[in-house]
């Protein structure tokens, strides 16, 4: 009985009164009988095998990213992103030696030039930056670079909004002319510094008797955000009233999605004429991470309550609290220490 084998390039070979079968011609021999599931492993590993990126080739190293456990463990919609990048990063570097990529000063011209080809929109050529760095840092991490050829190329997209957080005055302007349910949630993001994501699925299971201990989002729960009660915490949470499992709810006391409470935020600053102010909601988060700073919390400790590394506690430090703001606290902190006992 003859079987069907839809697979291109077989090649059979007839010796001593037996047939041969390979992947193609030239190719590996195939195992098993014909036809057979151990025939059709056979193949698909030759295949595979002769489809994979050749060792010392950059191609090998983006490969090998994508499998590895680094990108696994990015969120959903990340390596949805990163997936095409990394596509495009293989098109375009992959048939060049990765021990080019460890001569910084003749590739860091060949990687402007790939990154120029985005500069009508910087956004988007900095996070193919963004891409190509992780998968260098992650050749370095695997001994495959010496060092990073892409640390040191400056950014195109500048938006420096280190002195740029939502002040008493600017949320007080809001609050005159935002629905209630709005004004809770600029209330608690004010207080927590958490990402809108967790905010508008924290719940009042969430909410302990001397903290608010939620897994992040971002993180997929590896990390959690443990926010101490404080007074003032704790009298944003009493103002807002349970009509849900989640804290915040929208006006029909449902949980938000995010692209609702986007849009709420967008509405209540047309109508508090707020539009052309240069705040995002994100820099509530920024409030609060001044609000901690100023009071002499040390970025460890603002670290653990907002579920940051101190690198980025220190880089959210050096973007959203002012310098004015940051001097004061010197100030402050200065004074007590000198104050007597």
């Amino acid at each position: 009985m003859t079987v069907s084998v839809p697979m291109k390039g077989l090649h059979k070979v007839r010796a001593k009164g037996r047939d041969y079968w390979y992947a193609w011609r030239g190719g590996p021999r195939l195992r098993g009988e014909f036809g057979s599931p151990e025939f059709h492993a056979s193949y698909n590993e030759a295949i595979a095998e002769r489809h994979a990126p050749e060792p010392g080739r950059f191609n090998a190293v983006v490969v090998r990213y994508k499998a590895s456990t680094d990108y696994k463990r990015l969120a959903e919609s990340t390596r949805k992103q990163w997936s095409r990048w990394l596509d495009g990063i293989r098109d375009h570097f992959g048939e060049l030696r990765t021990a080019q990529f460890d001569r910084p000063q003749k590739i860091r011209k060949v990687i402007r030039q790939w990154r120029n080809k985005f500069a009508n929109t910087p956004r988007t050529a900095d996070y193919g930056m963004q891409v190509l760095s992780r998968v260098c840092a992650f050749a370095v991490e695997d001994s495959d670079l010496a060092s990073n050829p892409c640390e040191g190329i400056s950014q195109l997209y500048s938006n420096d909004r280190s002195e740029i957080i939502w002040t008493d005055a600017d949320i007080a302007m809001l609050k005159k002319a935002c629905p209630a349910e709005v004004a809770h949630a600029v209330d608690l993001a004010s207080h927590t510094g958490l990402r809108l994501s967790d905010l508008l699925r924290l719940s009042w299971s969430h909410v302990r008797d001397d903290s608010i201990v939620l897994p992040t989002g971002k993180s997929r729960g590896r990390r959690e955000a443990i926010i101490p009660l404080y007074d003032e915490l704790r009298a944003v949470l009493a103002h807002t009233p349970k009509r849900a499992t989640t804290v915040l709810t929208n006006s029909q006391a449902r949980p938000w999605t995010v692209n609702g409470f986007q849009t709420a935020v967008k509405r209540s600053k047309e109508r508090a004429k707020m539009q052309d102010a240069n705040l995002h909601f994100h820099d509530l988060r920024g409030t609060a991470a001044t609000k901690f700073y100023i009071a002499g919390i040390s970025t460890r400790v603002i670290a653990e309550i907002l579920a940051w590394s101190e690198e980025e506690v220190e880089r959210i430090i050096r973007r959203y609290v002012g310098r004015a703001a940051a001097t004061k606290a010197a100030i402050a902190q200065l004074n007590a220490a000198r104050r007597p006992e």
